[in-house]
């Protein structure tokens, strides 16, 4: 099975940020176009950012363009998630997802992290 290790939560103040990271275990996960869902509480899995295989092309949920930034090390098998400006509103469990052939704005299918929690305070 493809395993997914998110890290890199916690709790910060409106207006700063974190760097979320995916690291691969148990095979190789260069090849795949990876991608970060959000879940807050008590609504759906939301499309956040995805990037495919090369890092060449990217694609980002309206609420968090400009804002965020997705990135992919194939060497060390991780993805990353740069997250500027947090806001309250992107508090919620951030997943890494792992699917093949293209990115996806699905909020289902491929492989999935556990997840990290992210708190944005105002």
């Amino acid at each position: 099975q493809v395993q997914l290790v998110e890290s890199g939560g916690g709790l910060v103040q409106a207006g700063e940020s974190l760097r979320l990271s995916c690291a691969a275990s148990g095979r190789t996960f260069s090849n795949y176009a990876k991608g970060w869902f959000r879940q807050a509480p008590g609504k759906e899995r939301e499309f956040v950012a995805a990037i495919n295989w090369s890092g060449a092309s990217t694609d980002y949920a309206d609420s968090v363009q400009g804002r965020f930034t997705i990135s992919r090390d194939n060497a060390k098998d991780t993805v990353y998630l740069q997250m500027n400006s947090l806001k309250p509103e992107d508090t919620a469990v951030y997943y890494c997802n792992a699917r093949t052939p293209f990115i996806s704005r699905a909020a289902d299918g491929g492989y999935w992290g556990q997840g990290t929690q992210v708190t944005v305070s105002s």
